[in-house]
């Protein structure tokens, strides 16, 4: 359910952009503002009372945690506003690198627990185990991508590379007079 979300923005936020939206005019933004709608649902879930039955819920939560990670409360807690909190930084320009980097450490954390309720058979929580690796794969890529990391100039000015996110700026004193045009 989670990677339909997920593809189901992006591909929503992408047509926006098709559409004039200039938020979203690339797809690697796109993805970074679906991974976040993923995030806010799945992150709603440590929140949910545990009598509550028609989705995943907190007591559904800690019965994923391993036995050897100490306070499962408080960690289902803390990983639910760490997941709201990269949720936002993503979807915020100035944040978005560290909210990626962040998400991909999250969700490498959070796979010892994703594994751990595949072993004990608690699919109320999601997916098998078989999917849940592939899964945690894709969004750290996603995270990663989404914050700019896999691009040719992520970080680095280089010669005749135009960042996906800022359009080239023009060099009015190399371009000949004939043609800025107005004059």
């Amino acid at each position: 359910m989670t990677v339909i979300v997920l593809l189901v923005a992006t591909v929503v936020f992408r047509l926006l952009g098709a559409l004039g939206v200039r938020r979203f005019r690339t797809w690697r933004i796109s993805a970074a503002h679906g991974l976040a709608v993923m995030l806010v649902m799945t992150a709603s879930a440590h929140f949910v009372p545990g009598d509550v039955t028609f989705m995943p819920n907190y007591d559904d939560m800690v019965a994923m945690v391993p036995s050897f990670v100490p306070f499962p409360g408080l960690m289902v807690y803390l990983s639910g506003v760490l997941e709201l909190a990269g949720a936002v930084g993503l979807v915020l320009e100035p944040t978005r690198k560290a909210a990626g980097i962040c998400l991909a450490l999250l969700f490498v954390a959070l796979l010892p627990a994703n594994v751990n309720a595949a072993e004990l058979g608690l699919e109320d929580v999601g997916s098998p185990l078989w999917q849940r690796v592939p899964e945690q794969v894709l969004y750290i890529g996603i995270a990663l991508w989404g914050a700019g990391l896999f691009t040719r100039s992520a970080g680095r000015p280089s010669a005749g590379l135009v960042s996906a996110d800022r359009p080239a700026a023009v060099d009015h004193q190399r371009v000949p007079s004939d043609q800025r045009g107005g004059r």
